[in-house]
C-alpha cells in the first residue's frame, strides 16, 4: 500500500472510479453533488430565515388531555364553571411584622390589582382581591340580612375605616383564601384566558412573566413583597432560563465537538460533522413557525437531541472517509464506499429514532403531539444533512493527511490507538466471558425491575418540580401553603344535577358527606362548597351560636344561603354544584389518593338527582394528565419496540441479530426506569419523550456495530474476528460518540433549572449504558445466536475492489450492501 495516505486526490475521478456504479440513489446523490449542495444550501437560507421567527411559548391547554372523560366532563359543564384552574396566585407580604389593616399597604394593594387588571390575557370579571366588588361580607343583624363590600366605598384610610375593613374581612370568611390568617398579607386571585380576549392571539407567557417581574419590582421594597404561584409564572420562570439553558446546550455541544477534533486531528472534517448537525437543527426550527409551533419550554430538549444523534451519525460516517483515504483511496471513491456501507444501518438507525418520537402521537395532549412531530421530522431531516450532504461534502474536501495515516493506523491495531481496548471486548465473544457478561446483565435487569416498581406518574415534589427547590417560585409556594388555607393546588368535584336541584337537601347532604370525606384525607388542606356555605348561613341565621353549624332540612333556609351562593360554588340555573378541595401539593401520591376517594363515593352514591364529576381545576387536570401518561407509558414502549424490533429485522433479515439489538436496549429501558424512582424523577409530559429516545438512540449503536459484523461473518469471518473489524470500523466511534455525549449533558446538572438538570443526569445514564450494551453486551449474545457464515459475494461489488489489506476491513460485498439473511 502506497505511503501516501491519499495519493489521488490530484486524479481525475472518472479516471479512477466508474460513476455508474452503486444503487440508484448513490447514483443520484454523487453524480449530481453540485445540485444537492445548491438545494440545501437553499433549504438552509430558508428555514434560517424562518428559523428567526421562531418564539418561545407555552399552553397551558396543550399540556391537557381533552379527551380523557374526566376534561370530556369539563367541557361539558365548561360554561357553568368559573374556573381558576391557569390563574395566577399573586401575594402581597409586609415583610416588617406590620398588618395588612394599614392605609399605606391597602393604597398598595388596589393599585397593584388596577395593574394587573389590565394586563393582557387576564379574565377581568373573575378576578378576586380585597378591592374587587365580587369580595363582599354577609352578616345576620337585628335588622336583617346586611351585606356590602369588604373594602366599603367612603374608605378614607381613617382608623375607624380600618376597623370596618377588619370586621368585613372577618365576616367575608375570606381569613385563609384572600387573608393570610396573620393579617400579613393578602392574596389576589387573577384567571387566564388561553387567548387574549382583545387580540384573540395566544397568551404569551414570556411578556405576562416579563410585566409580572416588573410589578413585583414596582410593589416590593424592604417593607413589603410580591409572590407570585401559577402555571404562567412556571411557564414563563422557564422561558426566562432558556438563556441559560441555551448555554449549557452550547457547553455540551462544544466539548462533542472537541472530543471529536481531539480523535480525529482534522479540523475542517469535524467541522463538517458540526455544521451538518447544526444545519439539521435550523432546518427543524425553521419548520416550527411553518406548523404554527412555538418553542416549548419543556419541548426544547429536542434540538440538542437532534444535534446529539446527528454528531453521533456524522462521525461514523467521517471515519469510515477517513479510514478509505489513508488506504490510498481518492476521497470521492471514499465517500461513495462509505455511503454504500453505512446508509441502510445509519437510515434504519434514524427511522427507529423517528418512530421513537412518532408514536408519542398516540399520547391526547397537545403539547406531547406537537413534540413528536417537531422531533421526528428532526431527525428526518438528519437523512439528508448527515447521511447524504456530509459524505458529499467530505467527497470534495477529503480530510487530512495526518488525520488519514493515524486511522489506517488505529484500524491495523497500533498499540497506541488502543488495540489492547479492541482485544479485551473481543474477550466477550469467548464463552466464559460472555457468560459472566450475560449473568451481570440479568443481574442488573432483575434489580432495576425491582426498583422500576417504585416509578411514580406525574410530580413528585411541592411546587414547580421544574425548578429548584430553592428556586423563587417555589419560595412563594411555600409561603403561599403554609399561610393560607386555601392553596393555590385546586381540585373542583362538580356535582351534576336536574335545572334548579342544586339547593335540594338531599343533593346538598351527599355533597357534605364527601366534603367531609374528603377533609379526612391526608393532603386536603381545605375545601368548599354550597353545603358548608348552607352551614355557615345556618350559625349565622341564629344568632352566630355553633350549635346550629348543621345542613338545616328547611328548603327555604336552604334557598336563602344558595341566593347568596358565589358563582365559583355553583351556576346560575343551579344545575350544578361545584366541591372545591385545596391540596397541600399536587404530588402524584396526592392527586391519586383524592381522586380515587371520590370516584369510590361517586360508584357510591351517584343518582339521577347528583352525580359527582371528576375534574376541574388545576390539580383535577394534573390528576387527568397523570392518568394518561401512566397509560400512555406502556403504549408507547410496545409500540416503540415493536417498530424498532421490525426495522431491525427488515435491515438483518435474522431474529437473532434482532434479539441482539434489542435485549441491551430493554435491559436499560429498566434501569432508566429504576434510575428516576432513584433521582426522585416522576414520569410525567416533560419526562415521557426522554423515555422514549433512550429507545431510539440505543439502537443507533447496536445497528452501527452489527451492520459490519454480520457483513464480515457472511466472508466467513469467525466471531472473533469479526467483532474486531467492527470495533476498528465503527465501535471505536460508538465508544467517542457515547462517551462523549454523556460529558456534555452530564454537564447539565449545574443547570439553575431542575428540569434540564435531571434530563442531564438521565440521558447521560442512558448514552453510557446503551454503548456498553452494544459493546459488551452484543457480543456476548452473539456468541449463543449468530454463527459464522460462508461469504456472499455481491454482483455489484465483486467489480469493484480497491487497495489495502482486506482482512482489516469490511470486504467489498459489505462495502455494497448491508448484511442480511444471517441465521
Amino acid at each position: 500500500m502506497s505511503t501516501d495516505p491519499h495519493p489521488m486526490n490530484d486524479v481525475a475521478p472518472d479516471s479512477q472510479f466508474d460513476t455508474r456504479s452503486g444503487n440508484r440513489l448513490e447514483r443520484l446523490v454523487f453524480n449530481h453533488r453540485a445540485v444537492v449542495m445548491l438545494v440545501c444550501l437553499l433549504l438552509t437560507l430558508v428555514l434560517g430565515w424562518q428559523a428567526t421567527r421562531v418564539v418561545p411559548n407555552a399552553s397551558f391547554e396543550g399540556m391537557l388531555p381533552l379527551l380523557h372523560p374526566w376534561l370530556q366532563n369539563y367541557q361539558a359543564e365548561r360554561k357553568k364553571i368559573v374556573s381558576q384552574a391557569n390563574s395566577l396566585r399573586i401575594v402581597l407580604e409586609r415583610t416588617d411584622g406590620g398588618s395588612i389593616l394599614d392605609a399605606d399597604y391597602l393604597a398598595r394593594l388596589r393599585s397593584l390589582n388596577d395593574e394587573l387588571f389590565v394586563l393582557p390575557g387576564v379574565v377581568r370579571g373573575q378576578m378576586k382581591s380585597l378591592w374587587t366588588p365580587s369580595t363582599r361580607w354577609t352578616a345576620v343583624t337585628e335588622s336583617g340580612f346586611e351585606g356590602g363590600t369588604v373594602i366599603p366605598d367612603g374608605f378614607d384610610g381613617s382608623s375607624t375605616s380600618l376597623a370596618k375593613v377588619r370586621l368585613n374581612i372577618e365576616r367575608s370568611g375570606e381569613v385563609g383564601q384572600l387573608v393570610s390568617r396573620d393579617f400579613r398579607s393578602s392574596a389576589l386571585i387573577v384567571p387566564l384566558a388561553e387567548h387574549d380576549p382583545d387580540t384573540g392571539e395566544a397568551l404569551d407567557y414570556a411578556l405576562l412573566s416579563l410585566r409580572l417581574e416588573a410589578l413585583r419590582a414596582k410593589h416590593g421594597d424592604g417593607a413589603h413583597a410580591v409572590r407570585i404561584t401559577g402555571f404562567a409564572k412556571v411557564a414563563g420562570d422557564l422561558i426566562e432560563g432558556l438563556g441559560q439553558v441555551l448555554v449549557f446546550f452550547g457547553l455540551a455541544a462544544a466539548i462533542a465537538t472537541t472530543v471529536v477534533l481531539w480523535y480525529t486531528r482534522c479540523l475542517r472534517s469535524t467541522l463538517l460533522v458540526m455544521s451538518c448537525s447544526l444545519v439539521a437543527v435550523v432546518w427543524q426550527l425553521g419548520l416550527l413557525p411553518l406548523l404554527g409551533f412555538a418553542l416549548d419550554p419543556y419541548a426544547v430538549l429536542v434540538p440538542f437531541l437532534v444535534f446529539a444523534i446527528g454528531m453521533s451519525h456524522g462521525a461514523q460516517k467521517m471515519n469510515g472517509i477517513m479510514q478509505d483515504i489513508g488506504r490510498g483511496m481518492h476521497r470521492q471513491a471514499a465517500a461513495r464506499y462509505t455511503f454504500r456501507r453505512l446508509f441502510t444501518a445509519g437510515f434504519t438507525a434514524l427511522a427507529c429514532d423517528a418512530v421513537g418520537f412518532a408514536v408519542l402521537l398516540l399520547i391526547d395532549i397537545q403539547a406531547i403531539r406537537q413534540l413528536a412531530i417537531t422531533a421526528s421530522l428532526g431527525v428526518a431531516i438528519l437523512v439528508f444533512t448527515n447521511l447524504i450532504l456530509l459524505p458529499v461534502l467530505l467527497s470534495y474536501t477529503g480530510v487530512s493527511a495526518a488525520a488519514a495515516r493515524r486511522a489506517v493506523r488505529a484500524e491495523h491495531g497500533d498499540a497506541r490507538s488502543g488495540a489492547w481496548l479492541w482485544n479485551l471486548l473481543c474477550r466477550f465473544t469467548e464463552r466464559r466471558w460472555a457468560l459472566t457478561a450475560i449473568a451481570a446483565a440479568a443481574v442488573l435487569a432483575a434489580v432495576g425491575l425491582h426498583l422500576a416498581q417504585g416509578l411514580q406518574i406525574g410530580d413528585l415534589d411541592a411546587g414547580a418540580p421544574e425548578l429548584r427547590a430553592d428556586a423563587r417560585y417555589n419560595r412563594d409556594n411555600t409561603y403561599l401553603t403554609s399561610h393560607y388555607a386555601t392553596s393555590s393546588d385546586v381540585l373542583t368535584v362538580m356535582v351534576r344535577t336536574p335545572a334548579q336541584g342544586a339547593m335540594a337537601h338531599a343533593a346538598l347532604e351527599r355533597v357534605d358527606e364527601l366534603e367531609w370525606e374528603l377533609r379526612q384525607l391526608p393532603g386536603v388542606e381545605s375545601t368548599q362548597s354550597l353545603a358548608s356555605l348552607a352551614r355557615l348561613s345556618s350559625v349565622a341565621m341564629n344568632e352566630g351560636n355553633p350549635r346550629w353549624y348543621e345542613l338545616s332540612p328547611n328548603q327555604g333556609a336552604l334557598n336563602t344561603a344558595g341566593s347568596r351562593a358565589p358563582r365559583q360554588l355553583v351556576d346560575p340555573g343551579f344545575s350544578l354544584l361545584q366541591l372545591q378541595v385545596y391540596l397541600t401539593d399536587h404530588k402524584a401520591e396526592t392527586l391519586k389518593r383524592v381522586t380515587a376517594a371520590v370516584e369510590d363515593y361517586a360508584r357510591r352514591n351517584d343518582s339521577e338527582d347528583a352525580r359527582f364529576l371528576l375534574a376541574a381545576g388545576n390539580a383535577g387536570f394534573e390528576a387527568a394528565t397523570n392518568a394518561v401518561v401512566e397509560k400512555a407509558n406502556h403504549q408507547m414502549l410496545t409500540w416503540v419496540y415493536t417498530a424498532v424490533v421490525l426495522l431491525a429485522y427488515v435491515t438483518f433479515r435474522s431474529w437473532r441479530a434482532v434479539a441482539c439489538a434489542i435485549i441491551p436496549l430493554v435491559i436499560t429501558s429498566v434501569l432508566a426506569e429504576a434510575l428516576m424512582v432513584r433521582l426522585g424523577i416522576g414520569l410525567k409530559v416533560a419526562t415521557l419523550p426522554v423515555v422514549a429516545l433512550g429507545v431510539g438512540i440505543g439502537v443507533d449503536y447496536a445497528l452501527y456495530v452489527l451492520s459490519i459484523m454480520l457483513t464480515q461473518l457472511r466472508a466467513g469471518l469467525t466471531l472473533r474476528a469479526a467483532y474486531f473489524q467492527s470495533l476498528l470500523f465503527t465501535g471505536r466511534v460508538v465508544m467517542l460518540t457515547g462517551i462523549t455525549l454523556a460529558i456534555g449533558v452530564a454537564t447539565w446538572a449545574l443547570s439553575p433549572i431542575k428540569f434540564q438538570a435531571d434530563m442531564g443526569v438521565l440521558l447521560a445514564f442512558m448514552f453510557l449504558v446503551n454503548m456498553v450494551g452494544a459493546l459488551v453486551l452484543l457480543p456476548a449474545l452473539a456468541h449463543f445466536l449468530l454463527k459464522p457464515l460462508a461469504a456472499a459475494q455481491d454482483a455489484d461489488g465483486a467489480s469493484h475492489g480497491h487497495s489495502g489489506d482486506a482482512s482489516a476491513r469490511p470486504s467489498e460485498s459489505g462495502k455494497l450492501r448491508t448484511a442480511q439473511g444471517v441465521v
